[in-house]
């Protein structure tokens, strides 16, 4: 089993997660970036912090799950190796005209027990629409998980909720922020200063 500081050094070293100064797409400002992009790149990684994750669930007494189920992109690939490691199918969800949904062929059955994944959660916003979906069809939500925790523990899904790592999401106004008082550049995810650390902050 992985313990928190593993997880942490595996995120860090693969560029998943930076610190720093970071304007996020809001307008806000952090001290940490999120990208799990950058960890789940590494197939041996994905396999092993989602490997982790459905441990936790099996641990948990979790047994039947049909299918695993999380929003694009983010969700994809954990939703595949959290899905491999339970022996169950791996579907996503997409926006559809800005409604989330089921396309592809992709179907739950009535009483299909469903786990809902993400690789980060801030608000559990889309999570929420991916439990709403799956309910929709009739399926049964048994749960849900994630890579990172950003709410720091106070996100309430309407479901049980295993994550890997649980940080506070701390962000500041432009007028507030203490790092611009030091006079820290601010760095907006997906430039060069990344190193290629590109895609949608998860602030």
């Amino acid at each position: 089993m992985l313990n928190h500081d593993e997880i942490l050094s595996i995120f860090e070293k693969t560029g998943a997660m930076l610190k720093g100064h970071f304007v996020l797409t809001s307008g806000r400002h952090s001290d940490r970036y999120f990208q799990c992009a950058r960890v789940l790149e590494h197939p041996r990684y994905c396999e092993l912090l989602c490997g982790e994750l459905a441990r936790g669930w099996i641990g948990a007494g979790l047994k039947d799950v049909g299918a695993v189920i999380g929003p694009a992109l983010g969700g994809i690939l954990v939703s595949y190796e959290i899905a491999r490691a339970l022996g169950a199918r791996s579907l996503f969800t997409e926006r559809e005209n800005g409604v989330m949904t089921l396309r592809r062929g992709f179907v739950l059955s009535p009483g299909e027990r469903v786990l809902v994944v993400e690789d980060v959660i801030t608000t559990g916003g889309s999570v929420r629409e991916v439990i709403a979906v799956a309910r929709e069809a009739g399926a049964q939500v048994v749960g849900a998980a994630a890579l990172v925790d950003r709410s720091n523990g106070t996100v309430d899904l309407g479901v049980p909720l295993r994550t890997l790592l649980t940080v506070p999401a701390v962000s500041y106004s432009p007028e507030e922020c203490p790092l611009c008082r030091q006079g820290i550049p601010a760095v907006k995810p997906g430039s060069r200063h990344l190193s290629g650390a590109g895609g949608t902050p998860r602030g």
